[in-house]
């Protein structure tokens, strides 16, 4: 009998603080996989969905990685951080008195579509040969070149001003952090990401996905069984 998540997909519902390599390691010791990897990664401070494929399916996971994604989270308006999320301290704070329903309407729309982003200096994007966030981290004044992206849905309840829940759905390449960034600005303020997960993955839901525990547990005990 043959391990039947061999040459398959997993969806794992990522736990906070977890970086995507923790859990393809954990998965990958659990099953005793060959191959595995993940199909877009998550940064530590966000949970959901994430796609792993093992053996022969890592050979999909470009076309997982091109799909559209969907999330959910909360902005907190009126304050910064360097990073544009909790991994960095709060920098600077902001008006928001000047803040109402109709410039909060008015800046989700303009998200809407196809726009240009510029990624946060808090990434893995290599600049002159080197991850961004190394050289942010040393405090390095980097400069990183604006993409395309495109908004598909951008819902947001700021019922709980400052403090305003989103639902997005976007292209590959959108940086939620980013988009927060750019929201407060906006509104002529300044907001970072303070909570974010990933919903969906084109047709794949974290509604269907098992926690790192759950499936530990399922992998360990199929081995024993194989032995």
């Amino acid at each position: 009998m043959e391990n039947p998540f061999n040459d398959s997909v997993l969806l794992i519902d990522k736990p906070l603080t977890w970086t995507s390599f923790d859990v393809v390691n954990k998965i990958r010791y659990a099953g005793k996989f060959k191959k595995v990897g993940h199909a877009g990664t998550l940064d530590p401070l966000a949970t959901g969905l994430l796609i792993l494929c093992t053996g022969k399916k890592t050979k999909e996971i470009e076309t997982y990685q091109a799909q559209v994604k969907e999330y959910t989270g909360v902005f907190t308006v009126g304050k910064t951080t360097p990073s544009f999320d909790l991994e960095t301290e709060v920098d600077q704070e902001y008006p928001i008195e000047h803040i109402g329903s109709e410039l909060i309407e008015k800046a989700r729309i303009s998200f809407l579509g196809k726009i240009s982003q510029i990624p946060p200096v808090f990434s893995a994007i290599k600049v002159n040969g080197k991850r961004a966030y190394e050289s942010a981290r040393k405090g390095k004044d980097l400069e990183l070149k604006p993409r395309e992206i495109e908004i598909n849905e951008f819902e947001v309840d700021a019922s709980s001003f400052p403090l305003v829940r989103f639902r997005v759905v976007c292209s590959k390449g959108t940086y939620i952090r980013s988009l927060a960034r750019d929201f407060g600005l906006a509104l002529n303020s300044g907001a970072y990401l303070s909570e974010l997960r990933r919903t969906k993955i084109g047709d794949f839901s974290v509604d269907n996905a098992e926690s790192v525990e759950e499936m530990v547990k399922k992998l360990k005990l199929l081995n024993e069984n194989l032995l």
